[in-house]
């Protein structure tokens, strides 16, 4: 039931919001960032309509850590499908993101990650990668912030895989600062059952912010283990909250 609840607010808002999404894909034309900022809101609407009946209960801590003022790339790890669904909800700054290719495909979705800034990404192509990357660092001098998962790939281990330091690129060349991001339980809602949607706690944390031309020089030559150890040791303290 909470699967057929949860796909029928997302067909629900499709139907209901595509004359919404081609008149914001007009605005863009003539004004990005204000459809941009009304689509964002919309589109965080909808995943919490969709994740309530889901049976997810979310637990989001440290957006205090988040600056106001100046766009971020968020790094976080990546556990399930729904990892960015679920920290796109919590960002407060406008934020696009970065997901695999095949997402393009899927019907009237792709409509709405256009419309909210999302980067497709072809891992198996590293020159598409790199234009990802500088399409990444655009977005930033731009204004907006930047989601993406360091990993490349889900991991379902306790610690995440090894953080790629080409996808910290944004920050270091444009000076913005990291927010590491630590996701639980991402996968028991989905992966671990699918096709099905079970009840569980999600734990979304954000950590302080990283200025990588503050870290040692060593350091910024290899930023994703750095990063990496920061999210870890947040990973560390949520088994007691989703217990």
């Amino acid at each position: 039931m909470r699967t057929i609840a949860a796909v029928f607010v997302i067909s629900l808002f499709f139907i209901l919001f595509f004359p919404v999404c081609l008149l914001l894909l007009l605005l863009r034309k003539f004004n990005r960032k204000l459809a941009s900022r009304i689509s964002q809101k919309i589109v965080q609407g909808a995943f919490k309509a969709a994740m309530w009946p889901g049976g997810m209960k979310r637990i989001v801590l440290g957006t205090e850590n988040i600056p106001k003022d100046t766009p971020v790339l968020y790094a976080a790890n990546h556990r399930g499908l729904l990892d960015a669904a679920i920290g796109y909800i919590a960002v407060p700054n406008l934020t696009g993101f970065v997901a695999k290719k095949e997402i393009r495909k899927v019907p009237f979705l792709n409509l709405w990650m256009y419309n909210v800034n999302c980067l497709f990404l072809d891992r198996s192509d590293i020159k598409a990668g790199l234009k990802v990357i500088l399409s990444c660092i655009d977005y930033i001098k731009e204004g907006y912030s930047i989601f993406i998962a360091p990993e490349g790939t889900r991991s379902h281990e306790k610690d995440p895989l090894p953080f790629k330091d080409g996808s910290l690129k944004p920050a270091q060349k444009t000076g913005c600062p990291i927010i590491p991001v630590a996701i639980t339980g991402t996968d028991d809602l989905f992966e671990n059952h699918k096709p099905w949607l079970r009840k569980t706690k999600v734990v979304l944390e954000f950590g302080k912010p990283i200025y990588l031309n503050e870290l040692d020089p060593e350091i910024q030559k290899h930023p994703g283990a750095y990063v990496r150890e920061k999210v870890i040791e947040m990973l560390a303290g949520h088994d007691a909250l989703v217990k």
